[in-house]
């Protein structure tokens, strides 16, 4: 079973910025990609970002380009999103996902950007 754990969200002001954390519990090399998504309140969940691999660049939602960066560390077994100039809609619950055949998800972590 494959278990992820997000960390690192919290209360931050609008211009802020925040890195979380997702550390998986196997070997994130043997899974096909991983990304981040969200879930702001009363609306659906959305794609944030996806890595695939260390050598292709990650593809962002246009709404956090240029803002949003992934990056990962296969010795620790962890993806990360660093968030820069962070606007309030960018509130939300942010979710770690990993796939192979099975698709993997966090608990989440809660964001939240004051005005």
């Amino acid at each position: 079973q494959v278990h992820l754990v997000e960390s690192g969200g919290g209360l931050v002001q609008a211009g802020g910025s925040l890195t979380l954390s997702c550390v998986v519990s196997v070997n994130i090399t043997n899974l096909y990609g991983m990304a981040w998504h969200r879930q702001a309140p009363e609306k659906q969940r959305e794609l944030v970002g996806v890595i695939t691999s260390p050598t292709i660049t990650p593809d962002y939602v246009d709404s956090v380009k240029g803002r949003f960066s992934i990056s990962r560390d296969d010795k620790k077994n962890t993806i990360y999103l660093s968030m820069n100039n962070l606007k309030p809609e960018d509130t939300g619950i942010y979710y770690c996902q990993g796939w192979d055949q099975q698709v993997y998800w966090g608990q989440g972590t809660q964001v939240t950007v004051s005005s």
